[in-house]
């Protein structure tokens, strides 16, 4: 790793009292392990209060105009900070207003990148590795996200929470591709990585450049000695706009995996800002797994029968998993018909990324759908329908982040 690469990153942290809420130990154990720092921008006391003019927001709390006066001493660079955290109490819904309202205002007049977030007394250093490390490398490789062409002999394997997948590509093209059920995670990876080195009809001495991503990257990095391992966030955003054809402009990605989303707002191919998981996985492929199974089909068959049902003849009481795969059981019970049940399943997926998450990130077109479930074909459909846009879902758009690491690995051929 490069003294570039390898630098303490100075992270904002904007946050309406995390450190009397009992979390901020785990804040800053999750910030060490990539790392960071958190700083406290420095502000002039009397601005907070007239910050809400600035914002046009007048709020009653002191702690959210702190934050509000902190973000705008980032952006007018008072306070010289390389990525910003924002995060308030999960339980305040005017923290939450102001949350969203900072994070515009700061990807609105700057290019630091920003993560959100919303703290629970029992939020620990492991939930926000993934964010922070994200955020940290957007710092530090934003040269790297930059490339838009993969070059030479090279690998990603993504090991998912409930699939695995390897590429092999040479000079921009996919020339093999693995897939296989995560479950012994160095096994799954093993396999996945033969199919793909065996379709491609390459050798592993031959590959000159591996990245790995996913959930089990660090152990099948470290075991495969591979040049990039790399957080989900910026590899399967990159690999999305690759793979979609979108590198240049802004673009929206939604992520559905196994089991949990992400929504990422994308400019030129790099990452500002993203929102990770949901309320449960009720939001995922494995809710679709579930439905699939009560009604009998295969989960490659729940999709063509979602597009011919209507999910307004049902109704969903909850989006956890449990209690709306209930709900839906009860449906089937009292009448429903499968076709109306399953685009359900899509439509209640959909509906809770759009509630818990798009309203965290600027949606902009393209908006590309990506994942596992977006070959559900009824999740595009559900997804079109409550957005009223266009939802792009590419060729191979569940290997984006095989194919994200192995494009970003290209970057290491070269040096």
């Amino acid at each position: 790793m490069s003294s570039e690469e390898s630098a303490l990153v100075k992270i904002a942290l904007v946050s309406c009292g995390s450190e009397y809420a009992g979390v901020q130990p785990e804040f800053e154990e999750a910030a060490a392990k990539v790392n960071a720092k958190f700083i406290y921008p420095e502000i002039d006391v009397a601005s907070i209060d007239t910050i809400g003019r600035d914002f046009g927001l007048e709020v009653a709390s002191g702690d959210l105009r702190l934050m509000m006066a902190r973000a705008k001493a980032v952006v007018e660079g008072i306070t010289n900070a390389e990525g910003v955290f924002i995060t308030t109490c999960f339980r305040c819904a005017e923290g939450a207003i102001v949350r969203n309202e900072i994070r515009r205002y700061i990807h609105e007049h700057s290019n630091i990148p920003v993560i959100s977030y919303s703290f629970t007394e029992s939020t620990s250093a492991g939930t926000l590795l993934t964010r922070l490390e994200a955020l940290t490398t957007i710092v530090r490789r934003r040269h790297l996200l930059t490339r838009e062409v993969q070059t030479g002999l090279t690998a990603g394997i993504d090991s998912g929470s409930t699939t695995t997948k390897a590429v092999v590509m040479r000079d921009n093209k996919i020339i093999g591709k693995g897939w296989v059920p995560t479950t012994k995670v160095l096994e799954s990876a093993e396999e996945a990585y033969s199919q793909a080195l065996k379709e491609a009809g390459v050798s592993r001495e031959e590959i000159q450049a591996l990245g790995t991503t996913g959930y089990g990257r660090f152990l099948i990095g470290n075991h495969l000695k591979a040049q990039l391992i790399q957080e989900e966030i910026t590899v399967n955003s990159k690999g999305a706009v690759y793979l979609a054809d979108k590198q240049k402009g802004s673009a929206t990605v939604i992520d559905i995996g196994g089991m949990d989303n992400k929504a990422i707002s994308v400019q030129d191919g790099i990452p500002g800002m993203f929102t990770m998981g949901g309320i449960c996985a009720g939001a995922s492929g494995r809710f679709f797994e579930m439905i699939s199974k009560r009604l009998g089909v295969d989960i490659t068959e729940l999709g063509a029968l979602a597009v011919k049902g209507m999910h307004e003849n049902v109704s969903m009481n909850s989006y956890c998993i449990v209690f709306g795969t209930q709900s839906l059981v009860n449906s089937l019970a009292k009448g429903a018909t499968p076709e109306d049940v399953a685009a359900a399943a899509c439509y209640s997926v959909v509906e809770q990324i759009y509630e818990q998450q798009l309203q965290e990130v600027d949606v902009k077109e393209p908006l590309i759908l990506v994942g596992g479930s977006s070959l559900i074909a009824g999740v595009p459909k559900a997804l079109g329908e409550l957005l009223k846009i266009d939802v792009l879902v590419p060729e191979n758009s569940h290997m984006i982040g095989a194919v994200g690491a192995a494009l970003l690995a290209s970057g290491f051929v070269e040096e």
